[in-house]
């Protein structure tokens, strides 16, 4: 009889997904936010996501052998709630919360979780639940999907779950063991979201542009080393400058920011303005260069021995969204590979909770093969949207929607492509895409000018033939989740400037025959018109909205935005002619 394990995200109340494993296998997972139309799914519980997984997994709820969640209780005697008491000195209640209420938060979810599985008819007393501590999840959503046999290192960064903000060890023959951790507020995700706030974007979703910005700066103009504290073996946050709480926090019109008055009087206004005018543009370099280096630090210190015994990686954590930080890992000359999982943030914890228990019950988990985990939709259903849909689109279905996309593109139109099943994780891998042809400008223009709206100085990434890699990427590195950067060749930086940051690198994703057999056969179909097999690749959205998710989602974002063309299955849409007033 088959083990059916349920996994849950989203106790810290944003980024719920589930995940679904059979046995060792995953079979399915989704967020939250794909499924409720609400980026990042705040405040919700994974309510949605679980029915899919349930669904799609053709069983039944009572067959769920187990519910794994990503967050714990913490003992007493952990060191986590000392040190939190400790640093927090200054904000009473909060060291006082710590040591004698330390698990209201578990307690509260607990609840919450026990009502979802009411609502899905999980039975609560049937059911075997298991916490998983949230760093412990990361690691296991990195280690246990990646594949590797060999011993591998393991890195965890993150803003913060239960109260570990960083976790290093080691996995060996399914099992995971801890080396070092670190506790919030010493968070070197934490100090970069700092930064991130005071350079004016949202924690959530602004590290990216910190990182891209980041590489228009000079990165030695301002010194940020009074932020922290680390020689390699330990690491602290100034508590005076950021990682603040109560009285300390920075407040502009009565909200709260994640850092002092005494960092704005140490270096200036909090940006409101001009990102790249002096000094905000350097700041960003300047995050980008210390964050960089505390954690090859961290990890030259505590993961040396392990990697240069075997050479591989995991990581995963809100950390490891940062792809610049990852190419600088992988660079490392005692790093043969790394594994950075497609879903890296929290709602990678669905999975990691589940797979970390399946491995304590010593059942093999088999890597990913592929992220394409979530709902997929026929040909027939795609029709049946387009004849219900209020706008009444224009469509056909193609014989080969792949040569009639490769058609488009080359001639230089912008192409919605909407295939199979959906992506987990925050990067478009060929199934929810906007496609652009990147070797014409104004392909690549279009696309902000007609969908994406992002800053200009914001390069976009390539979708590449592993036939053509080796050419474009200096890199020697797996590319199948775009969850780092490479060095371009020269020869492509000057082919294809859009795609490419200023600093020469780009987000690379390399499509492989078996890893996307319909998208790889597009790119061919590309590579036999342009005679490249590279494209634009962004994801099928427009900004502040998660991912669209059904043919419905797509439809409404056709025709909300100046897309010309989607191609949903074998569905070409179009859109109906404006009526010409002038005749």
């Amino acid at each position: 009889m088959a083990l059916i394990t349920l996994g849950l995200s989203g106790a810290l109340g944003h980024d719920a997904a589930a995940a679904l494993f059979v046995d060792g296998n995953l079979v399915a997972a989704v967020e939250e936010e794909r499924l409720v139309r609400r980026k990042h799914a705040k405040g919700c519980m994974p309510r949605d996501a679980a029915r899919f997984c349930i669904r799609s997994a053709k069983i039944k709820p009572r067959d769920i052998n187990t519910v794994a969640v990503s967050y714990a209780p913490i003992s007493l005697f952990s060191p986590a709630r000392w040190h939190y008491a400790r640093r927090y000195w200054y904000a009473p209640e909060r060291s006082i919360d710590a040591l004698f209420n330390g698990n209201r938060r578990y307690r509260r979810y607990v609840h919450e979780v026990k009502q979802l599985l009411d609502e899905l008819k999980i039975p609560w007393h049937k059911v075997r639940f298991v916490p998983v501590q949230h760093q412990l999840a990361h690691a296991s959503s990195a280690y246990h999907m990646s594949g590797f046999a060999e011993k591998t290192a393991i890195l965890t960064i993150d803003m913060k779950g239960e109260y570990a903000s960083m976790f290093l060890g080691y996995g060996e023959n399914g099992h995971i063991h801890k080396i070092k951790e670190f506790y919030d507020p010493d968070s070197l995700a934490g100090m970069y979201g700092a930064i991130t706030d005071y350079l004016g974007f949202d924690m959530l979703d602004g590290d990216a542009k910190v990182m891209g910005m980041a590489t228009y700066g000079d990165p030695d103009k301002y010194d940020l080393s009074p932020l922290v504290k680390f020689d390699g073996k330990h690491f602290r946050v100034n508590t005076r400058l950021i990682g603040t709480v109560g009285l300390r926090r920075y407040k502009d019109k009565s909200r709260g920011h994640f850092f002092s008055n005494k960092l704005v009087k140490l270096l200036g206004p909090h940006r409101a303005g001009e990102l790249f005018q002096d000094p905000y543009v350097h700041y960003a370099a300047s995050i980008q260069k210390l964050y960089e280096e505390a954690a090859v630090s961290l990890v030259c210190h505590y993961l040396s021995d392990i990697l240069k015994e075997t050479g591989k990686l995991a990581f995963a954590g809100t950390g490891a969204l940062n792809v610049k930080l990852n190419q600088r890992l992988a660079d490392l000359p005692m790093v043969k590979e790394l594994f950075v999982p497609p879903a890296a943030g929290d709602a990678g914890t669905a999975i990691g909770a589940a797979a970390y228990t399946l491995s304590r019950q010593n059942v093999p988990i088999h890597g990913h093969k592929n992220a394409f985990l979530g709902p997929r939709y026929t040909t027939d259903r795609c029709v049946r949207a387009c004849e219900q849909h209020r706008e009444k689109p224009v469509f056909e279905v193609l014989e080969n929607p792949a040569a009639k996309a490769a058609d488009l593109l080359n001639e230089g139109h912008l192409v919605g492509w909407f295939q199979s099943r959906m992506e987990f994780g925050s990067r478009a891998l060929g199934n929810r895409c906007i496609l652009a042809n990147p070797l014409r400008s104004e392909s690549v223009e279009a696309v902000n000018k007609k969908i994406k709206f992002r800053e200009r100085w914001r390069s976009f990434s390539p979708s590449i033939l592993d036939t053509l890699a080796g050419e474009v990427l200096e890199n020697e590195q797996p590319a199948d989740y775009m969850t780092m950067t490479f060095n371009i060749t020269k020869k492509w930086q000057e082919m294809v400037p859009g795609l490419v940051y200023q600093d020469g690198t780009s987000r690379a994703h390399v499509v492989r025959k078996e890893a996307n057999p319909r998208f790889y056969r597009l790119l061919k179909e590309f590579e036999t018109r342009s005679g490249y097999g590279i494209l634009l690749n962004s994801s099928l959205n427009r900004p502040g909205e998660a991912m669209v998710c059904s043919p419905e989602d797509a439809l409404n974002l056709f025709f909300g935005s100046d897309l010309e063309y989607m191609i949903m299955q074998d569905v070409l849409v179009t859109k109906r002619p404006e009526p010409d007033w002038d005749n």
